[in-house]
């Protein structure tokens, strides 16, 4: 039924929810877990200092992707988060994508802004997981 889920990656509490429940869904069905990690392609002009944001990204999503033993793809990419995780689930054909269920704070947000945008634009199923 599943053989490839797609689940948005970060540095968070709430996004190690969501992929925690999407490799436990391609543990249960043998699928293959993508990873999708969005940075701002901004950051390395504002302090050249740092670690590019590009190789930042790609080394987090690497070393995530290693801990799993299900097979998985990491996809490091500038821009949206939103866009990315929907970009990826067109381009690998995603049976289902995993989002978090919180995003931006505010009076009457019932979802976060990328979990609302995916839900509404995915080009497959949605399982929105609670991370509260």
């Amino acid at each position: 039924m599943f053989e490839r889920i797609v689940v948005g990656a970060a540095e968070t509490e709430a996004a190690r929810l969501a992929i925690d429940n999407a490799i436990e869904l391609a543990r249960l069905a043998g699928a293959e877990v993508h990873l999708v990690l969005a940075f701002d392609p901004y950051r390395d002009r504002i302090d050249p200092e740092e670690r590019p944001a590009t190789a930042h990204a790609q080394e987090f999503l690497d070393a995530l992707g290693a801990s799993f033993d299900v097979p998985t793809q990491s996809h490091a990419i500038a821009g949206d988060p939103a866009d990315a995780i929907l970009g990826v689930a067109r381009d690998v054909d995603a049976d289902m994508i995993v989002v978090g269920n919180k995003g931006m704070q505010g009076k009457g947000r019932i979802l976060g802004s990328v979990t609302n945008t995916v839900s509404h634009h995915a080009p497959c199923s949605v399982l929105i997981v609670s991370t509260s």
